[in-house]
């Protein structure tokens, strides 16, 4: 019993959070800056910084892509393996006082995807050039917040999808020095 009622307060919460975050999706100015990062969040901004890491850091960089690459295979195959077993509705299709500022790329909420990969991309490519954090960080937290704000994803999908993130980017890491034996 006492589990029931703990998971109808996170719920709660979780919805009373979506909401807090989405009203400011009613201001026009504000709804079209977070569509803004939510569309750079898709690919643009990262390609952006694995271009200036490979300014940055030259030819020797070229065996990071690898570790980039494989960190967003590994998160894809998790991130989609949980959307297609939780089938977790997305906020605006459950409660009407959710405003959708953005077409949603799936049908499903849980995890965040976008910031799943704006984590695992902040962590590989931060520690590959610890230079660009100054630029992904601050983005990261936006791409996390546009997610909420736009109405597509209560905030324990973002905190999942950050969890997750962070795992693989972390795992990656740590096993880039054994990938070294097959470059």
């Amino acid at each position: 019993m006492n589990f029931r009622r703990a998971k109808i307060r996170i719920l709660a919460l979780d919805l009373k959070g979506c909401v807090y975050l989405n009203h400011f999706s009613h201001s026009q100015r504000i709804c079209y800056v977070f569509r803004g990062i939510s569309r750079m969040g898709d690919g643009p901004f990262w390609y952006a910084m694995l271009a200036l890491a490979w300014w940055v850091r030259g030819w020797d960089f070229k065996g990071s892509v690898l570790y980039v690459l494989l960190g967003t295979l590994v998160g894809t195959a998790i991130y989609k393996i949980l959307k297609t077993k939780t089938i977790r509705p997305r906020p605006y299709q459950v409660h009407q006082v959710i405003h959708l500022g953005e077409r949603p790329l799936d049908h499903f909420s849980f995890p965040s995807g976008h910031t799943l990969h704006a984590v695992l991309a902040t962590v590989v490519l931060g520690y590959i050039e610890p230079l660009l954090l100054v630029l992904m960080l601050p983005f990261t937290l936006l791409v996390a917040l546009s997610r909420m704000i736009l109405g597509l994803h209560y905030p324990s999908d973002v905190m999942v999808g950050a969890l997750i993130g962070a795992a693989v980017g972390s795992l990656i890491i740590l096993c880039a020095p054994y990938f070294d034996v097959l470059l």
